[in-house]
């Protein structure tokens, strides 16, 4: 067996959920270290104790470029003869701005869609040794804590939404953490491994090529081993903080009368380790502070964070949760209960639980019965200054227009029009009119 396969196959059996894994999505880019990547899994197929793995590659076109849709042909050809099942997509609205996030964002809601349509196990990734160092050195300048600085992990589970919002939990799986770039070229060139190279990659447009084209050879010429060097840094913090994660494993992390008592230090830890439940969450280190505060001075209080996140608190415990359900269809109806939190037509609607901000709309409403969250329909009228007024007439009047008729979100009770999410609350919800409505729908404009 070829030496760099060895290597593989011992890292990959060191990791319980490989052992277990009966679907792997690979993500197949075309570089040299993904093509690598597919041939080697493709050879290890091939071995009795691999049989039953059932290889899926999915393919992620940036547009980016004018060889990439020649170069997704010929990737669809290689897949076809190793037999794999193959999953490709084109992006269809590059980005303006902000390039190299947006890709990622779009490439891993396609991985995700991938993973959920063939009910995968593992997700693959070619990152290597060189990545490796590479993220050390942008996560360092750019500013991140002691946690962000572990680097990239070889084996870790994440949460990942598709495109439509189903949400999946893979573990991520990268077998060549522990090689270097010039290794795998070495593998390509002796197996005569076909793979693509990006041209751009020799641009210093982007943060990731200036460090790897300009920042790393500079400082090579002062230590020659300085990759070496970052990951075995990279390495050390890793255990710094797998060994905190073992002193503090007894710790309830949402007990606030426990959180409360620990040193403000501690207190970061372990919020930190509470926060790794959510890697789509990436909060900044202000909106970090934000939430530490909250915990230490707050009571019975709600928040809403970002990416469709929402921090709960009572008086005894605390937890972070994905706000649902969630939904922007302009047909049907939408029902909340008492308590619920959801997303509609750029709004946040929550039910009973405060919303706090500069500007939220806050109408009174009854807990007895759910309310109904839809969009305008012929005959609405809406009871205003001790007046009916149609809503079409109204809208005619304060001059909107038809998008923002059509996508107004209308607040519906006991089968009545309580208000206009943004634009109007309507008489019917004043306390003074009716003593039952003793709770609140509070309102708040979701910033994007």
């Amino acid at each position: 067996m070829e030496k760099l396969m060895r290597e593989v196959k011992a890292q990959l059996e060191s990791w319980p959920a490989w052992l277990e894994a009966k679907t792997v999505v690979l993500a197949v880019s075309g570089g040299v270290d993904s093509m690598v990547m597919l041939r080697l899994m493709h050879e290890l197929n091939q071995l009795r104790q691999y049989a039953h793995l059932q290889l899926v590659v999915a393919h992620f076109n940036h547009k980016l470029r004018p060889e990439s849709d020649n170069e997704a042909v010929a990737i669809k050809g290689i897949v076809a003869e190793y037999g794999c099942v193959y999953f490709a997509t084109e992006w269809g609205q590059p980005a303006t701005t902000n390039v190299e996030a947006q890709a990622r964002e779009a490439r891993y809601q396609f991985f995700a869609e991938v993973i959920r349509t063939t009910e995968a196990d593992v997700l693959m990734t070619a990152h290597h040794l060189n990545d490796v160092a590479e993220t050390f050195l942008m996560r360092m300048t750019r500013g991140t804590s002691i946690r962000g600085l572990q680097g990239i992990r070889g084996c870790y589970q994440r949460l990942m939404s598709d495109p439509s919002g189903h949400t999946v939990m893979p573990t991520i799986i990268r077998p060549f953490i522990g090689v270097t770039k010039a290794e795998l070229e070495a593998y390509a060139e002796k197996f005569n491994v076909t793979y693509f190279e990006d041209a751009s990659n020799f641009e210093n447009t982007y943060f990731r090529n200036r460090v790897r084209n300009q920042y790393f050879p500079l400082l090579e010429t002062e230590n020659p081993r300085i990759k070496k060097a970052i990951i075995g840094l990279g390495l050390e913090i890793a255990q710094l903080q797998k060994a905190l994660s073992g002193l503090t494993k007894d710790f309830n992390l949402t007990d606030l009368q426990t959180f409360r008592k620990q040193k403000r230090e501690v207190q970061v830890f372990l919020l930190q380790e509470y926060l790794e439940k959510f890697p789509d969450l990436q909060l900044s280190k202000a909106q970090f502070d934000e939430i530490l505060h909250i915990l230490n001075t707050k009571t019975n209080y709600h928040h809403y964070l970002k990416n469709q996140y929402e921090l709960i608190q009572d008086y005894q415990t605390f937890k972070i949760q994905k706000i649902g359900p969630k939904s922007d269809s302009k047909k049907g109806a939408i029902l909340l209960q008492f308590e619920d939190i959801i997303e509609l037509g750029g709004y946040c609607f929550s039910f009973g639980k405060e919303l706090v901000g500069e500007v939220v709309q806050m109408i009174p409403v009854s807990r007895k019965t759910s309310i109904v969250l839809r969009h305008r329909q012929s005959g609405d009228r809406i009871l205003l200054n001790g007046h009916h007024k149609k809503l079409a007439r109204y809208f005619i009047d304060e001059k909107y227009s038809l998008k923002e008729r059509d996508e107004a979100v209308i607040v519906e009770q006991f089968n009545e029009i309580l208000g206009i999410a943004g634009i109007v609350t309507g008489d019917l919800s004043k306390n003074s009119k009716r003593d039952i409505m003793k709770d609140v729908l509070y309102i708040k404009k979701i910033d994007r």
